[in-house]
């Protein structure tokens, strides 16, 4: 019966990947987007250095095409019981001219997250998450890396600098790779999903959290969010 079982469960997983499919879509902006306040680091002369024009937070990008930058879309719902495989391949988050590089990411649960410090000042990465456990590290020296894990799914997590006030990011964390950051343009792409009926979620910093419903047949699905300045 085990045998059976074993079996009929390797067999779904097969369908299933076999029909799976790509889902696509953009996160549209309307409205007027709020200004980003100008960043000063002349509290260390290292930073201001790095920068020859003026730099900005990064709570609200608005791009050329009407969209938002920074917005994580994510499988909320339709994955349950399943499980996969834990990437070998870290994920990096870069300290680098004062800024947390990406400002906006996603990873696996207990995937590597390797923490650099590409600067010539002191940093410090200050996790916290409400569900996994915070972390406080220090990085004086620029080349440094650090890895860590988180083992509970939890979306988004909060990264701050205590040495620069002015340093966020956040991170989505998931127990499957069904997850996307828009860029430039807007878009996003959530690739090999197989097919069935999900419930996606959308999420920005400053507007918060937009749900739809999707079914994913073979081939590619659509779907987009708007959110109001």
């Amino acid at each position: 019966m085990k045998k059976f079982m074993l079996i009929a469960v390797t067999f779904f997983l097969f369908l299933s990947q076999l029909f799976a499919g790509t889902v696509t879509g953009k996160v549209n902006f309307t409205g007027t987007a709020p200004v980003n306040e100008k960043i000063s680091m002349n509290a260390d002369p290292v930073c201001s250095s790095l920068h020859a024009t003026p730099v900005f937070t990064e709570t609200v990008l608005a791009n050329d095409n009407k969209t938002l930058k920074n917005v994580f879309v994510y499988v909320k719902e339709g994955l349950e019981g399943k499980t996969f495989p834990t990437p070998s391949t870290p994920v990096t988050i870069d300290q680098k001219g004062c800024q947390y590089i990406p400002h906006v990411f996603g990873i696996q649960v207990n995937q590597t997250l390797e923490i650099v410090n590409s600067d010539s000042t002191l940093h410090n990465i200050h996790a916290l998450p409400e569900k996994n456990k915070q972390f406080n590290l220090g990085m004086p020296l620029q080349g440094m890396k650090l890895n860590k894990k988180f083992d509970t799914p939890e979306v988004m997590a909060k990264f701050k600098c205590d040495v620069h006030p002015w340093m966020n990011a956040y991170v989505g964390v998931l127990p499957h790779p069904y997850f996307s950051v828009t860029g430039t343009d807007g878009t996003f792409e959530i690739k090999d999903l197989p097919a069935g009926e999900y419930t996606v979620e959308a999420w920005h910093e400053k507007y918060g959290t937009q749900t739809q419903k999707i079914t994913v047949v073979e081939g590619s699905s659509s779907v987009d969010f708007t959110f109001n300045g």
